[in-house]
């Protein structure tokens, strides 16, 4: 009995250890080849949808995430926040400013923004104009109450000189119980 345990428990260990390797491949396929890259997911969320996204997100692709988060916060009253500052932050073109982040170090960054006023938030803004996108990859990710992503993207390509910017994730509110899955093939496809 002792010479058939010792004769099969290198070949479990030897197939544990390969069964692993195989996972291991399975998962780092799951993030759409992106993990010979440094990925970053950077986000501002004024009422918490986009925070669960990026959340999301970085448990999906393993990522380093960041909130975008300006100087001086938001009123956590809406009517205040959205018909008030960010909607004269929009028609005036002000980037207010924000706790910055280097992002020198990244190839592949997710931004994720509310869909503010047909745009993105403006802090979100700030951190595209006042960063260095060259050679970066892009990954826009939008949340929003009803109005769609708009031209979010394209707004970004504008901003993020330099930058390739891919098609965007979309999602009303915090997504549903289905958004894991849609994110995860919104991923495997870049």
């Amino acid at each position: 009995m002792k010479r058939i345990l010792i004769i099969l428990l290198p070949i479990v260990l030897i197939a544990g250890f390969v069964i692993y390797q195989i996972a291991d491949a399975a998962t780092q396929t799951k993030i759409g080849g992106l993990m010979d890259k440094k990925v970053l997911v950077a986000y501002f969320s004024w009422s918490g949808n986009t925070k669960s996204i990026a959340q999301k997100i970085q448990a999906q692709t393993g990522a380093d995430i960041f909130e975008i988060t300006p100087v001086t916060p938001y009123p956590a009253d809406y009517n205040e926040t959205a018909y008030g500052i960010a909607k004269e932050q929009k028609e005036k073109g002000i980037h207010p400013p924000i706790h910055n982040k280097d992002i020198s170090s990244y190839d592949v960054i997710f931004v994720g923004t509310p869909a503010w006023w047909y745009t993105m938030a403006p802090p979100v803004m700030t951190f595209l104009a006042e960063n260095n996108f060259e050679g970066k990859i892009i990954v826009p990710f939008v949340t929003h109450g009803g109005g769609g992503g708009y031209t979010i993207d394209k707004d970004m390509e504008k901003l993020a000189k330099g930058a390739k910017v891919l098609s965007p994730f979309v999602v009303y509110g915090k997504g549903n119980s289905g958004t894991d899955k849609d994110l995860a093939e919104w991923i495997n496809k870049l």
